[in-house]
C-alpha cells in the first residue's frame, strides 16, 4: 500500500507542476502535452512511454484499493471482537476520509479524464487542444465544475496528509523527536499539491488565464 501510495504522490508532483506551464502561456503547456506523448521518439512509436506510464498508474491505483480492502479484513480477522473502548473522534475523521475521501477520488478521476483527456464531457472536444480543453472547462460559465474540482482536491489533499503521516509510522520514523517535523511534512507536501492543482482552474474561472 505504501509503494502504490508513493508511485501516486510522484505523479501527483509532476502532474501538478506539468498544470502549471498555463501560467507561462497555452503554448507551454501544449509544448508539455505534446512532450508527453512523443517521448523517445523515433526509437519507440507515438505515445508509447506515455501509455506505459498510465498502465503503471491504474495498477498502482487498482493495488492501491486491493490492499486497502485487503488490510481492512486482516484487521477484522485478527480481532473479530470489538473494542470495548470507542475510538477517538480524530481516529474516526481519518478512517471516514480515508474510505469516503478514496471512493470520492476515484469517481472523480473518472470525470476527469472523461473531461481534460477524453473530450468526452468538455465543450471543446477531443480535437481541440489541450490548454483549449483546460480553459473551456474551467469557464466562468461552469463554475460549478469548478466547486466539484475544489471538493475533490481537497479530499485528496486529505487522504494525502493521512496517507503520507501513516507511512511514516509505518516504517518507524514517527518516533517523539520526529513526530512534529513529519507531521508538518505531511501537511506541507499536501498543502502544496492542493494548492498547485487549484491554481489553475480558479485562474480560468476568475478570468485570470483566458
Amino acid at each position: 500500500m505504501a509503494v502504490t501510495g508513493a508511485v501516486m504522490v510522484l505523479f501527483l508532483l509532476l502532474h501538478m507542476l506539468g498544470n502549471l506551464k498555463i501560467f507561462l502561456g497555452k503554448e507551454s503547456f501544449n509544448d508539455y502535452a505534446d512532450a508527453l506523448r512523443t517521448l523517445l521518439e523515433p526509437i519507440l512509436p507515438y505515445r508509447t512511454v506515455l501509455t506505459i506510464l498510465e498502465a503503471v498508474l491504474v495498477a498502482s491505483v487498482v493495488l492501491h484499493i486491493w490492499a486497502a480492502i485487503s488490510l481492512t479484513r486482516q484487521a477484522r480477522k485478527a480481532r473479530p471482537v470489538k473494542y470495548v473502548a470507542k475510538k477517538s473522534q480524530a481516529s474516526g475523521y481519518s478512517t471516514h476520509i480515508m474510505r469516503w475521501g478514496g471512493v470520492t477520488i476515484a469517481l472523480f478521476l473518472v470525470w476527469h479524464l472523461l473531461d481534460l483527456s477524453f473530450g468526452v464531457v468538455n465543450p471543446k472536444g477531443y480535437d481541440a487542444a489541450p490548454a483549449d480543453r483546460m480553459v473551456a472547462g474551467f469557464e466562468p460559465s461552469r463554475w460549478w465544475v469548478t466547486l466539484i474540482y475544489i471538493a475533490a482536491v481537497i479530499m485528496v489533499g486529505l487522504h494525502l496528509r493521512h496517507g503520507i503521516w501513516s507511512v511514516f509510522q509505518t516504517v518507524g520514523w514517527a518516533n517523539r523527536t520526529r513526530y512534529k517535523a513529519l507531521k508538518a511534512t505531511a501537511a506541507l507536501v499536501s498543502a502544496v499539491l492542493v494548492l498547485g492543482f487549484l491554481a489553475p482552474p480558479l485562474a480560468v474561472t476568475f478570468g485570470v488565464i483566458k
